[in-house]
């Protein structure tokens, strides 16, 4: 009885691609990107150079979609639209290597889609597979591109692989300028920024432990415990300091945000939708560990990351607790500070997140904006007297950011902003995710 291909051994070259492919399949069926990813690469361990390939190209294929399928639309004989699903994420992982990944030769990207057709129960549409990606390669090649539209709004959508009701959306709250720029930083790497862990180490300490083990870091400028890798480093719980709590990962712009709350050591400060746990633990770092640090989340299994965040860096006063942060009655008055650092629509994360812009709605928006608002009208009630709360998203969309706030103030006229307002725009070429955030007290 002959082998079954999809037991043998990968060849070297198809673990990465096949790892790219799951993970398009998955967020296709629903999935979050990164634990799609997170997931595959403890199925199929790959080495440090194979697992940033893997990592490039499902990112990579999951934000460009509409440029990808555009060449499906082009070359194939069915519209991408109507490909079988499996068969069309595989030749997005084929056509992003051709279209974005110059040191990939055009025959490696085309050999090792075929030879994963046909190992992995596709082997019927091994020679479409080949056929497809060839006459790909040789258009490529000959400087071909995609016709884009000629309205500038749809032109940027498509050109940007965006929804086009999202840049119609934002060409009309932002403006011209800012929807291309924004746009176009969407599509950008992400930056991967530390933050230290002061309690147990210092940024010096830590800089000098990753330039001794090979790998090249920066301080971050306005952020005093704040690091950016400059190369993917591959695992980071491999990096020096993790397991001893000495950093954690957190975008350079969101470290500036728990700073706003201005928590003192033995306060009781609430973080009411604390999942994953950055600034949770942040906050519990400038409390210098001391007081009660409550983290409430909706999510349980979410709640175990935080749990193990602060696990990991020794912060004690961090207590997690399930709830709806909408409907916290037997908390009212208890709280020096709260953070509602809000669900929201993430568009100052796309490029950190490379499925969200495919998971968004025109619905979506003006449901976020209702709970938020009754998230802001929970929390004013937490805090007691003279307390102050910081709301905050990672999103740029005036509705959920100062027009929530205006609407926030009309309905609690003795509430007031301390200082201005912290907008963070994501920018092409520059790390740093988008994000709003102000200060509210009620004196």
């Amino acid at each position: 009885m002959p082998a079954n291909p999809n037991s043998a051994p990968t060849p070297p070259g198809l673990g990465p691609r096949l790892v790219a492919w799951r993970v398009l399949e998955a967020v296709g069926d629903g999935a979050y990107a990164d634990l799609a990813l997170e997931r595959e690469l403890r199925r199929q361990p790959l080495a440090p150079l194979d697992r940033g390939l893997a990592t490039e190209l499902a990112y990579g294929a999951i934000r460009q979609r509409r440029q990808l399928d555009g060449w499906l639309d082009r070359l194939g004989k069915v519209p991408a639209s109507r490909q079988p699903p499996r068969l069309r994420w595989l030749l997005h992982v084929g056509l992003q290597q051709l279209l974005a990944m110059d040191r990939v030769p055009a025959s490696a990207a085309v050999g090792t889609a075929v030879e994963l057709a046909k190992r992995q129960r596709l082997a019927p549409l091994a020679p479409v597979v080949n056929g497809l990606l060839r006459s790909a390669a040789r258009a490529i090649a000959a400087g071909e591109r995609l016709q884009s539209p000629s309205d500038p709004i749809a032109r940027l959508a498509f050109e940007q692989s965006l929804p086009d009701w999202l840049v119609q959306e934002l060409w009309q709250q932002l403006g011209p300028e800012r929807t291309i720029a924004l746009a176009e930083a969407s599509n950008q790497i992400p930056s991967i920024d530390l933050r230290v862990n002061p309690l147990r180490s210092s940024r010096g300490a830590v800089l000098d432990a990753f330039t001794a083990a090979g790998l090249a870091v920066a301080p971050l400028a306005d952020q005093p415990q704040g690091i950016s890798l400059m190369q993917r480093p591959g695992p980071l719980p491999q990096l020096p300091g993790y397991q001893e709590g000495h950093w954690c990962v957190q975008d350079r712009a969101a470290q500036l945000i728990a700073p706003l709350l201005d928590p003192k050591p033995g306060m009781r400060v609430l973080d009411a939708c604390a999942a994953p746990g950055g600034k949770a633990t942040h906050l519990a770092e400038l409390m210098q560990n001391q007081g009660e640090l409550l983290a409430l989340d909706c999510a349980a299994g979410r709640l175990e990351r935080v749990r193990a965040n602060a696990l990991r860096l020794g912060l004690s006063c961090v207590r997690t607790e399930e709830g709806d942060a909408t409907n916290l009655p037997a908390l009212e008055g208890q709280f020096d500070r709260v953070l509602l650092d809000v669900p929201c629509s993430g568009l100052g994360t796309l490029a950190r997140h490379a499925d969200a812009r495919w998971g968004l709605t025109p619905q979506t928006i003006p449901e976020l904006v209702r709970l938020q608002g009754a998230l802001l009208d929970q929390g004013a009630r937490l805090l007691k007297p003279g307390g102050r709360l910081v709301y905050a998203t990672c999103t740029v969309h005036p509705a959920e950011n100062q027009q929530q706030i205006a609407a926030f103030l009309g309905r609690h006229p003795s509430w007031r902003c301390e200082g201005q307002a912290l907008e963070l725009w994501p920018t092409p070429g520059v790390g740093g995710d988008g994000f709003y955030a102000v200060a509210l007290t009620n004196p």
